[in-house]
C-alpha cells in the first residue's frame, strides 16, 4: 500500500476500529426521537394494565435489568432525549456505544494513545452537560466528534505553548502500535511513522482538518463541522498541509529505486 502524500483523499492507515457493540450494529442515524412519548416511558415499556397475572393482579413490567436490555435497542434519538431528562442508563448505553467511536478518532489525530482516555472522558462529561443543546438528536456521533476535536485541539495547543516555553516536549512521539494495522508491513509502518513526524510540526488546525479529510476519509463538510470552521477555511488548511506534505515526504521506496 503505497502511502505517498497526494491531493485528494488518501487513507494513511488502515483502519483498525474498536470492536463495537453488538447495538451499535443498528442504523441510528436518521430514525425518530421520541417526540410523541410520554416522559419517562420508552417504546419497550408495556402500558400500565396490559400485563396481569392469573389473579388478576397487575404484574410488573419490568426490573431495572429489563429495562437496561431495552436501552440497548433503542436508537440514539431516544437515548438522547431519556438522557437529558437525566436517566443515567441512557447515558450509559450512548456511552458504550460511543466510546470505541471516540478514542479511535482522537488515536488518529493525536498520533499515540497517551491521555486518549481521559480526553474521551472529558468529551462525553461536556457532552452529556450538554444534551438538551442538542438540535438534531439523531445527529449524537457526529456531534460527539466535534467535541472530541475541540478537546484534543485544545490539549495540542496547550501542548505546544509549552514546549515553546521550554516546560515540556515540544512533540509527542508517534505511537505506531495505536495506529497501524497489525498486518501492515514495517514499509508501510515506517511511511505512517514520517508522516505523522512531519504534521506534528504544523499548527494544530491544519493538522486536525488534514488528518479528518485524508486518513479518516471525511467530507469536506462532516470536516467543517466537526473543527467549527468554514468550508472555505478548512480548503485552506487542508491545502496548505498537503503542499508541506508534498515538499517534505521522502518515500522510501523511491529512494531504492535510484541508482
Amino acid at each position: 500500500m503505497a502511502l505517498r502524500p497526494q491531493r485528494g483523499r488518501l487513507r494513511l492507515v488502515e483502519p483498525v476500529v474498536p470492536a463495537a457493540p453488538a447495538a451499535e450494529a443498528q442504523d441510528d442515524v436518521g430514525e425518530a426521537g421520541p417526540a410523541s412519548a410520554p416522559e419517562g416511558r420508552t417504546r419497550r415499556e408495556v402500558p400500565p394494565g396490559r400485563a396481569r397475572s392469573d389473579d388478576g393482579r397487575r404484574s410488573v413490567t419490568s426490573g431495572p435489568a429489563e429495562r437496561g436490555a431495552g436501552l440497548t435497542e433503542l436508537p440514539d434519538a431516544q437515548l438522547v432525549v431519556l438522557g437529558a431528562r437525566g436517566d443515567v442508563g441512557a447515558l450509559e448505553q450512548l456511552y458504550r456505544r460511543h466510546a470505541p467511536f471516540a478514542i479511535h478518532l482522537a488515536t488518529r489525530i493525536e498520533g499515540s494513545a497517551r491521555d486518549v482516555e481521559d480526553i474521551v472522558h472529558d468529551a462525553f462529561l461536556r457532552a452529556f452537560e450538554r444534551l438538551g443543546d442538542l438540535v438534531d438528536p439523531t445527529a449524537f456521533r457526529a456531534w460527539l466528534g466535534s467535541i472530541v476535536v475541540h478537546k484534543v485541539r485544545s490539549r495540542m495547543r496547550r501542548a505546544r505553548l509549552l514546549g515553546l516555553l521550554g516546560m515540556g516536549k515540544s512533540s509527542e512521539p508517534v505511537d505506531l502500535d495505536a495506529l497501524a494495522s497489525p498486518a501492515a508491513s514495517p514499509h508501510t509502518r515506517a511511511q505512517i511513522a514520517q508522516i505523522y513526524a512531519l504534521i506534528q510540526t504544523l499548527p494544530a488546525d491544519e493538522r486536525i482538518a488534514w488528518i479528518l479529510r485524508s486518513v479518516e476519509g471525511h467530507d469536506l463538510e462532516t470536516v467543517a463541522q466537526m473543527t467549527g470552521c468554514s468550508l472555505a477555511t478548512v480548503k485552506r488548511r487542508i491545502s496548505r498541509t498537503q503542499q508541506f506534505l508534498d515538499g517534505h515526504f521522502v518515500d522510501p521506496t523511491h529512494n531504492e529505486a535510484s541508482p
